[in-house]
């Protein structure tokens, strides 16, 4: 299982130089609005240190971390739902992605323009989410009117989804992102509209050298702040090399906030060719986490030996931590952990 996030924003505020931070990618980041106009799409490693140490202690041939799909996308502009600028390409690509991150410009800079001629994270956001509102209410209205004729024409068993989609259409005209809006699970096909505003954001505060300690508003959550144009430029180096240079990638932590806000976590499997980890959504019960690998690990899954990979670093070998009682044998029933190895029998 893999997931993709899409980087949106106003045009200028550094999403393709984030884009090239994270996939080492070199793209278009001219200083014009919408230099990005079909979207740069690139598979990014959620690294983890712990892999390699697990493919030595297995003797694996290979490595295979899990992966994240990230697309740059075109700067969105006032009345983009009204297919202002590229509105109507760019709303539509983000409706495919699993969450949005949303760059946000704090960093001043003469030379690199705003669109609206002035720096204000508040108002930026704002103006973003507006849109996006207003874009998805073009969708539930017309979803609206399909639920109205089938009420009309004597489907009772619809009249609960008008009544909430109605709600719905009210709280979008006030700008306000559906995932506020306290019955959206109870609407019938939810899933089939692809709101955007209903699904996960992140907000990445840009500061580029400047205004470094600044503090994003409180109501601007979940929220990371990076030095875009650092991390980009310390994009090809290794980790031996920022530590030299005493700096940190934030990257990482921009990864693993991904997963928090998803609400994903990885396992672990590994054997004498290949060691990896996968994506999977908390809560996941064992055979399904199987099924990820392979059908035949969900649909004839009998039991699993388990340890936390921690514990079997600290162990250094299978044969030591089942010697020494760390490793359990689970059944079906067994809810996956985070950072679990997992030998599925």
């Amino acid at each position: 299982m893999s997931f993709s996030i899409g980087i949106v924003g106003l045009p200028n505020v550094g999403k393709s130089t984030l884009f090239c931070a994270l996939t080492k990618k070199s793209v278009d980041v001219s200083n014009y609005p919408f230099c990005t106009i079909d979207p740069n799409v690139g598979v990014v490693a959620a690294e983890d240190p712990r892999l390699h140490t697990l493919a030595k202690i297995c003797e694996s041939k290979k490595i295979f971390p899990t992966v994240i799909e990230f697309v740059d996308i075109a700067g969105l502009v006032e009345n983009a739902h009204q297919g202002e600028g590229l509105g109507n390409q760019f709303l539509t690509r983000i409706r495919d992605v699993d969450a949005i991150l949303e760059m946000v410009r704090v960093f001043k800079k003469d030379d690199v323009v705003h669109v609206s001629g002035s720096v204000n994270p508040s108002s930026d956001v704002s103006l973003i989410e507006t849109e996006l509102a207003l874009a998805d209410l073009d969708i539930v209205n017309k979803y609206q009117n399909t639920c109205e004729k089938e009420v009309k024409a004597g489907r009772k068993d619809r009249e609960k989804d008008l009544a909430l989609l109605r709600e719905l259409a009210e709280f979008l005209k006030r700008g306000k992102p559906a995932r506020q809006y306290e019955n959206l699970s109870g609407i019938s096909n939810l899933r089939e509209l692809r709101l955007l505003t209903a699904k996960p954001i992140i907000y990445c505060m840009n500061h580029s050298g400047s205004n470094a300690d600044a503090k994003p508003p409180q109501n601007i959550q979940p929220c990371i702040s990076l030095d875009v144009k650092l991390e980009c430029d310390i994009a090809e180096l290794s980790v031996e090399d920022w530590s030299l240079l005493g700096v940190h990638s934030g990257i990482s932590d921009l990864i693993g906030l991904s997963y928090r806000v998803l609400i994903l976590i990885t396992f672990f499997t590994a054997n004498k060719n290949e060691a990896r980890t996968w994506t999977i959504p908390s809560n996941t019960k064992i055979p399904r986490a199987g099924g990820i690998i392979h059908s035949d690990f969900e649909e004839k899954f009998i039991r699993a030996d388990v340890i936390s990979i921690d514990e079997l670093i600290r162990s250094g070998s299978w044969l030591e931590a089942r010697k020494n009682g760390r490793v359990r044998s689970e059944g079906k029933n067994y809810t996956v952990c985070e950072s679990d190895v997992i030998e599925f029998k």
